[in-house]
């Protein structure tokens, strides 16, 4: 289920979180489900504990998962806004993306198939939502 890179320069909590967001992203892994405790997924995936703690942590703060006392950690069903500077950053560089691909020659419909076939994909389903 999750792939960790010890070679990456990318910190192994950081690695788990993005891959946590994915699978709630794509959903996989669905509102209200259960996610495997600190201790399963240490042991499945032989890190230290801590690490997978400071990755849930960081999953609840950002609204991605929330915790229930003695029962374990599950998927929000809203995800709460990301802060608006990330989100300003990440608009950022699509735009400097689209400038890019327009300069290079791409056609407006070709951007635009490509922008409804990657939210497809993310999002599964009809693009006509």
């Amino acid at each position: 289920m999750f792939q960790i890179d010890l070679t990456s320069r990318k910190p192994i909590y950081e690695q788990i979180m993005n891959q946590f967001k994915q699978l709630i992203i794509k959903e996989v892994l669905r509102a209200d489900e259960q996610i495997p405790s600190v201790r399963e997924l240490a042991k499945q995936l032989t890190i230290n504990p801590n690490t997978i703690q400071k990755a849930y942590r960081e999953l609840e703060r950002h609204g991605y998962i929330y915790s229930i006392r003695g029962r374990g950690n599950f998927v929000s069903s809203t995800i709460r806004k990301v802060d608006e500077e990330k989100l300003d950053k990440l608009k950022q560089q699509v735009e400097n993306s689209l400038s890019e691909l327009i300069y290079l020659g791409i056609e407006k419909e070709e951007l635009i198939a490509l922008i409804e076939k990657t939210y497809s994909t993310i999002k599964g389903g009809n693009t006509n939502d």
